[in-house]
Protein backbone atom coordinates (compact mmCIF):
# COMPACT_ATOMS: atom_id res chain seq x y z
CA UNK A 1 0.00 0.00 0.00
CA UNK A 2 2.70 2.88 0.75
CA UNK A 3 4.36 2.10 -2.26
CA UNK A 4 1.12 2.74 -4.39
CA UNK A 5 0.24 5.60 -2.54
CA UNK A 6 3.44 6.72 -3.14
CA UNK A 7 3.06 6.66 -7.32
CA UNK A 8 -0.35 7.92 -6.51
CA UNK A 9 1.38 11.22 -5.33
CA UNK A 10 3.72 11.53 -8.04
CA UNK A 11 1.26 11.20 -10.60
CA UNK A 12 -0.56 13.86 -8.99
CA UNK A 13 2.26 15.70 -9.08
CA UNK A 14 3.45 15.83 -12.42
CA UNK A 15 -0.22 16.84 -13.11
CA UNK A 16 -0.45 19.87 -11.50
CA UNK A 17 3.17 21.09 -11.41
CA UNK A 18 4.91 22.45 -14.36
CA UNK A 19 5.66 19.76 -16.18
CA UNK A 20 2.20 19.51 -16.61
CA UNK A 21 1.96 22.58 -18.45
CA UNK A 22 5.71 21.67 -20.65
CA UNK A 23 4.51 18.59 -21.25
CA UNK A 24 7.15 15.70 -20.06
CA UNK A 25 9.07 15.23 -23.42
CA UNK A 26 9.76 19.46 -23.67
CA UNK A 27 12.73 18.62 -21.38
CA UNK A 28 14.76 17.13 -23.74
CA UNK A 29 16.31 20.53 -23.77
CA UNK A 30 17.69 19.97 -20.55
CA UNK A 31 20.81 18.19 -21.15
CA UNK A 32 22.19 21.27 -23.39
CA UNK A 33 22.18 23.30 -20.64
CA UNK A 34 24.78 20.63 -19.21
CA UNK A 35 27.39 20.58 -22.36
CA UNK A 36 30.55 22.60 -21.90
CA UNK A 37 30.48 26.41 -23.31
CA UNK A 38 26.43 26.68 -22.98
CA UNK A 39 25.57 30.62 -21.27
CA UNK A 40 22.86 31.08 -19.17
CA UNK A 41 20.75 32.54 -21.79
CA UNK A 42 20.33 28.88 -23.80
CA UNK A 43 19.01 27.24 -20.59
CA UNK A 44 15.46 24.80 -21.26
CA UNK A 45 13.36 28.49 -21.05
CA UNK A 46 12.23 27.92 -24.22
CA UNK A 47 10.06 24.69 -22.71
CA UNK A 48 9.73 26.00 -19.64
CA UNK A 49 9.25 29.87 -20.11
CA UNK A 50 10.94 31.97 -17.34
CA UNK A 51 12.88 29.62 -15.87
CA UNK A 52 15.89 31.29 -13.93
CA UNK A 53 19.20 29.59 -15.12
CA UNK A 54 22.64 31.03 -14.18
CA UNK A 55 26.64 30.11 -15.20
CA UNK A 56 28.31 27.94 -12.58
CA UNK A 57 31.42 30.18 -12.28
CA UNK A 58 33.69 29.50 -15.21
CA UNK A 59 32.64 25.51 -15.45
CA UNK A 60 30.70 26.58 -18.57
CA UNK A 61 27.64 24.49 -16.70
CA UNK A 62 24.48 26.32 -16.66
CA UNK A 63 22.05 25.47 -14.17
CA UNK A 64 18.28 26.18 -12.63
CA UNK A 65 18.33 27.94 -9.97
CA UNK A 66 16.86 25.73 -8.14
CA UNK A 67 18.12 21.98 -7.50
CA UNK A 68 17.24 19.35 -4.73
CA UNK A 69 19.24 18.58 -1.67
CA UNK A 70 18.71 14.92 -1.29
CA UNK A 71 20.53 14.13 2.62
CA UNK A 72 16.73 13.98 4.03
CA UNK A 73 14.99 12.17 1.61
CA UNK A 74 14.49 8.13 0.59
CA UNK A 75 11.71 8.57 -1.64
CA UNK A 76 12.41 7.18 -5.07
CA UNK A 77 9.04 8.63 -6.26
CA UNK A 78 9.76 12.00 -4.78
CA UNK A 79 13.62 12.21 -6.44
CA UNK A 80 12.02 10.92 -10.21
CA UNK A 81 9.50 13.52 -9.64
CA UNK A 82 12.29 16.22 -9.36
CA UNK A 83 14.01 15.56 -11.78
CA UNK A 84 10.71 15.04 -14.14
CA UNK A 85 9.67 18.44 -13.21
CA UNK A 86 12.55 20.21 -13.92
CA UNK A 87 14.85 19.86 -11.46
CA UNK A 88 18.77 18.94 -13.29
CA UNK A 89 20.88 19.26 -9.83
CA UNK A 90 20.96 16.47 -7.35
CA UNK A 91 23.24 17.06 -4.54
CA UNK A 92 24.10 14.38 -1.83
CA UNK A 93 27.26 13.14 0.29
CA UNK A 94 28.99 9.91 1.44
CA UNK A 95 27.61 9.56 4.87
CA UNK A 96 24.23 10.82 4.06
CA UNK A 97 21.68 8.71 5.65
CA UNK A 98 24.27 6.09 6.82
CA UNK A 99 25.43 5.84 3.34
CA UNK A 100 22.38 4.51 1.60
CA UNK A 101 20.95 7.70 0.40
CA UNK A 102 23.85 7.80 -2.78
CA UNK A 103 22.00 3.97 -3.15
CA UNK A 104 18.77 5.50 -3.31
CA UNK A 105 20.05 8.04 -6.18
CA UNK A 106 21.86 5.63 -7.64
CA UNK A 107 18.03 3.56 -8.50
CA UNK A 108 16.50 6.69 -9.83
CA UNK A 109 19.41 7.13 -12.32
CA UNK A 110 19.66 3.96 -13.83
CA UNK A 111 18.56 4.25 -17.05
CA UNK A 112 18.74 8.10 -17.59
CA UNK A 113 21.00 9.49 -20.03
CA UNK A 114 24.00 10.60 -18.33
CA UNK A 115 23.88 14.27 -19.58
CA UNK A 116 20.59 14.75 -17.98
CA UNK A 117 21.29 15.18 -14.42
CA UNK A 118 24.26 17.11 -12.73
CA UNK A 119 25.15 15.04 -9.53
CA UNK A 120 27.15 16.28 -6.67
CA UNK A 121 28.61 14.35 -3.76
CA UNK A 122 30.69 15.04 -0.66
CA UNK A 123 33.20 12.98 0.42
CA UNK A 124 34.75 14.01 4.54
CA UNK A 125 38.45 14.16 5.03
CA UNK A 126 39.39 12.44 8.83
CA UNK A 127 40.75 12.34 10.96
CA UNK A 128 39.61 16.38 11.68
CA UNK A 129 39.53 17.86 15.25
CA UNK A 130 36.20 17.96 15.85
CA UNK A 131 35.88 21.46 17.97
CA UNK A 132 38.48 23.30 15.58
CA UNK A 133 37.57 21.78 12.11
CA UNK A 134 41.42 21.63 11.45
CA UNK A 135 42.89 18.09 9.92
CA UNK A 136 44.86 16.34 11.91
CA UNK A 137 48.52 16.17 11.32
CA UNK A 138 47.88 11.73 10.50
CA UNK A 139 45.73 12.33 8.21
CA UNK A 140 46.00 11.29 4.81
CA UNK A 141 44.28 11.29 1.18
CA UNK A 142 43.95 7.58 1.32
CA UNK A 143 40.41 7.28 3.56
CA UNK A 144 39.01 9.81 1.31
CA UNK A 145 39.82 8.09 -1.99
CA UNK A 146 38.49 5.29 -0.87
CA UNK A 147 35.28 6.41 0.09
CA UNK A 148 34.95 8.49 -3.23
CA UNK A 149 35.01 5.31 -4.59
CA UNK A 150 33.01 3.73 -3.05
CA UNK A 151 30.32 6.52 -3.51
CA UNK A 152 30.56 6.19 -7.34
CA UNK A 153 29.62 2.69 -6.87
CA UNK A 154 26.85 3.82 -4.84
CA UNK A 155 25.58 6.12 -7.43
CA UNK A 156 26.21 3.90 -10.34
CA UNK A 157 27.83 6.99 -12.19
CA UNK A 158 31.34 6.68 -14.00
CA UNK A 159 31.95 10.19 -12.28
CA UNK A 160 30.40 12.97 -10.65
CA UNK A 161 29.82 16.55 -11.85
CA UNK A 162 31.03 17.93 -8.17
CA UNK A 163 33.04 16.52 -5.17
CA UNK A 164 33.42 18.57 -2.33
CA UNK A 165 35.50 17.83 0.42
CA UNK A 166 33.27 18.35 2.94
CA UNK A 167 32.53 20.03 5.83
CA UNK A 168 35.51 22.48 5.85
CA UNK A 169 35.88 25.26 8.84
CA UNK A 170 38.80 26.95 8.10
CA UNK A 171 41.51 28.30 5.84
CA UNK A 172 44.07 25.49 6.67
CA UNK A 173 41.31 22.79 6.19
CA UNK A 174 40.86 24.42 2.74
CA UNK A 175 44.23 24.49 1.81
CA UNK A 176 45.87 21.29 3.63
CA UNK A 177 47.58 19.95 0.99
CA UNK A 178 47.21 15.92 0.85
CA UNK A 179 43.88 16.59 0.64
CA UNK A 180 44.02 19.86 -2.06
CA UNK A 181 46.05 17.11 -4.14
CA UNK A 182 43.37 14.35 -3.99
CA UNK A 183 40.77 16.29 -5.42
CA UNK A 184 43.23 17.60 -8.07
CA UNK A 185 43.87 14.01 -8.93
CA UNK A 186 40.37 12.95 -8.99
CA UNK A 187 39.62 15.59 -11.36
CA UNK A 188 42.05 14.73 -13.71
CA UNK A 189 41.40 11.40 -13.79
CA UNK A 190 37.87 12.43 -14.88
CA UNK A 191 35.81 10.74 -11.92
CA UNK A 192 35.05 14.37 -10.75
CA UNK A 193 34.45 17.37 -13.87
CA UNK A 194 34.99 20.29 -10.84
CA UNK A 195 35.78 20.03 -7.50
CA UNK A 196 35.61 22.16 -4.41
CA UNK A 197 34.53 22.40 -0.62
CA UNK A 198 31.45 22.99 1.49
CA UNK A 199 31.40 25.14 4.48
CA UNK A 200 28.24 25.07 7.07
CA UNK A 201 30.32 28.03 9.30
CA UNK A 202 33.02 30.65 8.82
CA UNK A 203 32.22 31.10 5.31
CA UNK A 204 33.68 34.14 4.52
CA UNK A 205 37.03 32.90 5.23
CA UNK A 206 36.32 28.92 3.52
CA UNK A 207 35.40 31.11 0.28
CA UNK A 208 38.66 33.24 0.56
CA UNK A 209 40.67 30.38 0.80
CA UNK A 210 39.06 28.47 -2.13
CA UNK A 211 40.18 31.75 -3.74
CA UNK A 212 43.26 31.57 -2.84
CA UNK A 213 44.06 27.81 -3.02
CA UNK A 214 43.52 28.44 -6.95
CA UNK A 215 42.13 24.86 -7.67
CA UNK A 216 38.21 25.32 -6.57
CA UNK A 217 35.56 25.46 -9.07
CA UNK A 218 33.04 25.30 -6.59
CA UNK A 219 31.59 26.50 -3.14
CA UNK A 220 28.65 24.77 -1.32
CA UNK A 221 27.72 27.10 1.31
CA UNK A 222 25.68 27.68 3.79
CA UNK A 223 23.72 31.31 3.08
CA UNK A 224 20.11 32.36 4.88
CA UNK A 225 17.90 35.38 6.09
CA UNK A 226 19.56 34.34 9.48
CA UNK A 227 22.95 35.11 9.21
CA UNK A 228 24.69 38.17 11.19
CA UNK A 229 27.93 37.93 9.07
CA UNK A 230 26.13 38.89 5.65
CA UNK A 231 28.59 41.65 4.94
CA UNK A 232 31.51 39.61 5.01
CA UNK A 233 30.02 36.65 3.73
CA UNK A 234 28.65 38.61 0.67
CA UNK A 235 31.57 39.90 0.07
CA UNK A 236 33.83 36.84 -0.19
CA UNK A 237 30.78 35.37 -2.42
CA UNK A 238 30.98 38.23 -5.08
CA UNK A 239 34.68 38.00 -4.85
CA UNK A 240 34.76 34.16 -5.56
CA UNK A 241 32.27 34.42 -8.33
CA UNK A 242 34.33 37.42 -9.93
CA UNK A 243 37.32 34.74 -9.87
CA UNK A 244 35.02 32.39 -11.52
CA UNK A 245 34.34 29.98 -8.64
CA UNK A 246 30.64 28.57 -8.71
CA UNK A 247 28.69 29.46 -5.53
CA UNK A 248 26.24 26.69 -4.20
CA UNK A 249 23.80 27.80 -1.56
CA UNK A 250 22.57 24.85 0.93
CA UNK A 251 21.25 25.56 4.25
CA UNK A 252 18.69 28.03 3.02
CA UNK A 253 15.68 27.68 4.90
CA UNK A 254 17.68 27.55 8.52
CA UNK A 255 16.25 25.12 10.13
CA UNK A 256 12.73 24.86 8.68
CA UNK A 257 11.69 25.60 11.47
CA UNK A 258 11.47 28.64 14.30
CA UNK A 259 10.52 26.39 17.28
CA UNK A 260 11.62 23.01 18.44
CA UNK A 261 7.80 22.23 18.75
CA UNK A 262 7.22 22.49 14.93
CA UNK A 263 4.40 24.66 15.46
CA UNK A 264 5.88 27.70 13.28
CA UNK A 265 7.59 26.43 10.40
CA UNK A 266 9.60 28.96 8.37
CA UNK A 267 8.37 30.00 5.06
CA UNK A 268 10.17 28.10 2.71
CA UNK A 269 9.56 29.22 -0.18
CA UNK A 270 10.33 32.83 0.60
CA UNK A 271 13.72 31.62 2.11
CA UNK A 272 14.54 29.87 -0.94
CA UNK A 273 13.62 33.23 -2.66
CA UNK A 274 15.84 35.19 -0.30
CA UNK A 275 18.75 33.46 -0.84
CA UNK A 276 18.67 33.43 -4.92
CA UNK A 277 18.37 37.58 -4.31
CA UNK A 278 22.16 37.56 -4.36
CA UNK A 279 22.90 37.31 -8.21
CA UNK A 280 26.38 35.56 -7.22
CA UNK A 281 24.59 32.29 -5.97
CA UNK A 282 23.78 29.63 -9.08
CA UNK A 283 21.38 27.58 -7.58
CA UNK A 284 20.66 26.38 -4.25
CA UNK A 285 20.08 23.01 -3.32
CA UNK A 286 16.72 22.96 -0.51
CA UNK A 287 15.98 19.75 1.02
CA UNK A 288 12.72 18.24 -0.39
CA UNK A 289 10.83 15.66 1.88
CA UNK A 290 7.42 15.89 -0.05
CA UNK A 291 5.74 17.03 -3.33
CA UNK A 292 4.23 19.90 -1.55
CA UNK A 293 7.80 21.08 -0.87
CA UNK A 294 8.60 20.17 -3.75
CA UNK A 295 6.16 21.89 -6.05
CA UNK A 296 6.51 25.22 -3.58
CA UNK A 297 10.30 25.09 -4.59
CA UNK A 298 9.93 24.73 -8.30
CA UNK A 299 7.69 27.80 -8.22
CA UNK A 300 10.88 29.72 -7.39
CA UNK A 301 12.59 28.04 -10.74
CA UNK A 302 10.59 31.09 -12.47
CA UNK A 303 9.79 33.49 -9.89
CA UNK A 304 12.59 34.50 -6.77
CA UNK A 305 11.31 38.15 -6.16
CA UNK A 306 9.72 38.39 -2.45
CA UNK A 307 6.40 39.71 -1.82
CA UNK A 308 5.93 41.89 1.09
CA UNK A 309 4.13 39.27 2.73
CA UNK A 310 6.70 36.77 2.44
CA UNK A 311 9.48 39.26 3.67
CA UNK A 312 7.31 39.61 6.46
CA UNK A 313 7.39 35.87 7.21
CA UNK A 314 10.80 36.18 7.22
CA UNK A 315 10.52 38.89 10.18
CA UNK A 316 13.93 40.25 8.54
CA UNK A 317 13.75 43.08 10.71
CA UNK A 318 15.01 41.39 13.76
CA UNK A 319 12.84 40.62 17.15
CA UNK A 320 11.82 37.14 16.24
CA UNK A 321 12.39 33.97 17.97
CA UNK A 322 16.33 32.43 17.23
CA UNK A 323 14.93 29.26 15.31
CA UNK A 324 16.78 25.75 15.06
CA UNK A 325 19.86 27.43 13.01
CA UNK A 326 23.32 27.87 14.28
CA UNK A 327 24.95 30.14 12.11
CA UNK A 328 28.40 28.25 12.90
CA UNK A 329 29.92 31.53 13.39
CA UNK A 330 32.53 30.40 15.99
CA UNK A 331 32.42 33.14 18.51
CA UNK A 332 30.96 30.50 21.04
CA UNK A 333 33.89 28.66 20.64
CA UNK A 334 35.99 31.04 23.03
CA UNK A 335 34.04 31.57 25.24
CA UNK A 336 33.08 27.92 26.25
CA UNK A 337 35.06 26.69 29.39
CA UNK A 338 35.03 22.96 28.37
CA UNK A 339 35.60 23.73 25.01
CA UNK A 340 32.42 22.00 23.34
CA UNK A 341 32.53 21.75 19.86
CA UNK A 342 29.34 23.94 19.94
CA UNK A 343 28.62 24.81 16.47
CA UNK A 344 28.52 20.95 15.38
CA UNK A 345 26.20 20.38 18.65
CA UNK A 346 24.00 23.29 18.05
CA UNK A 347 24.18 21.12 14.00
CA UNK A 348 22.84 18.16 15.32
CA UNK A 349 19.88 19.77 17.37
CA UNK A 350 19.06 21.47 14.38
CA UNK A 351 18.73 18.26 12.42
CA UNK A 352 16.75 16.32 15.16
CA UNK A 353 14.31 19.17 15.83
CA UNK A 354 14.39 20.83 12.76
CA UNK A 355 14.79 18.10 9.92
CA UNK A 356 13.67 15.14 12.20
CA UNK A 357 16.85 13.38 10.81
CA UNK A 358 18.00 11.81 14.05
CA UNK A 359 20.30 9.26 12.34
CA UNK A 360 22.06 12.79 11.39
CA UNK A 361 21.76 13.68 14.38
CA UNK A 362 23.00 10.67 16.03
CA UNK A 363 26.14 9.99 13.85
CA UNK A 364 27.30 13.95 14.10
CA UNK A 365 26.76 13.79 18.10
CA UNK A 366 28.46 10.41 18.50
CA UNK A 367 30.99 11.51 16.43
CA UNK A 368 31.92 14.48 18.40
CA UNK A 369 33.73 12.68 21.84
CA UNK A 370 31.52 14.56 24.44
CA UNK A 371 29.53 13.33 27.14
CA UNK A 372 25.98 12.60 27.94
CA UNK A 373 25.51 15.79 30.04
CA UNK A 374 28.38 17.92 28.35
CA UNK A 375 27.74 21.05 30.90
CA UNK A 376 26.97 19.53 33.51
CA UNK A 377 30.78 20.62 34.95
CA UNK A 378 29.53 24.53 34.88
CA UNK A 379 27.56 26.24 37.79
CA UNK A 380 26.87 29.00 34.90
CA UNK A 381 27.25 29.22 31.32
CA UNK A 382 28.82 32.48 29.72
CA UNK A 383 28.06 31.60 25.85
CA UNK A 384 26.74 34.35 24.33
CA UNK A 385 25.51 33.31 21.06
CA UNK A 386 24.62 36.33 18.18
CA UNK A 387 21.28 34.66 17.52
CA UNK A 388 20.11 34.19 20.92
CA UNK A 389 20.18 30.61 21.12
CA UNK A 390 20.38 28.64 24.12
CA UNK A 391 23.32 26.95 23.82
CA UNK A 392 23.78 24.96 27.03
CA UNK A 393 20.19 24.04 26.84
CA UNK A 394 20.55 22.71 23.58
CA UNK A 395 23.95 21.08 24.20
CA UNK A 396 22.62 19.38 27.11
CA UNK A 397 19.50 18.59 25.52
CA UNK A 398 20.74 17.00 22.15
CA UNK A 399 24.19 15.27 23.97
CA UNK A 400 21.54 12.98 25.37
CA UNK A 401 20.84 11.53 21.92
CA UNK A 402 23.86 8.96 22.46
CA UNK A 403 22.04 7.35 25.05
CA UNK A 404 20.06 5.69 22.21
CA UNK A 405 21.57 2.34 20.82
CA UNK A 406 23.05 3.09 17.63
CA UNK A 407 20.94 0.72 15.76
CA UNK A 408 17.96 2.16 16.47
CA UNK A 409 18.68 4.60 13.76
CA UNK A 410 18.72 2.11 10.68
Amino acid sequence: MPAKRSSFDRREFLKKSLLGVAGAGAWSAVPGVLKAGVQASSAPAAAKPGVITRPLGKTGVALPVVSMGVMNSNNENLIQAALDGGIVHLDTAHGYQRGTNEGVIGKVLKGRPRESYFIATKVPGEPQDRRTGNFLAETTAGPFLEKFELSLRRLGVEYVDILYLHNVLTKEAVLFEPLMNALVKIKQSGKARFIGVSTHGNEHEVIRAAIEGKIHDVVLTSYNFRQTNRVALDAAVADAAAGGIGIIAMKTQAGAYWDRGKTRPINMKAALKWALGNPHITTAIPGMTTFDQLALNLQAMTDIVLTDAEKADLELGGGGEPGLYCQGCQTCLSQCARRLPLPSLMRGYMYAYGYRNLGEAYDLVASLGVDRNPCADCASCPVQCALGIDVRGRATDIARIQDAPADLFG
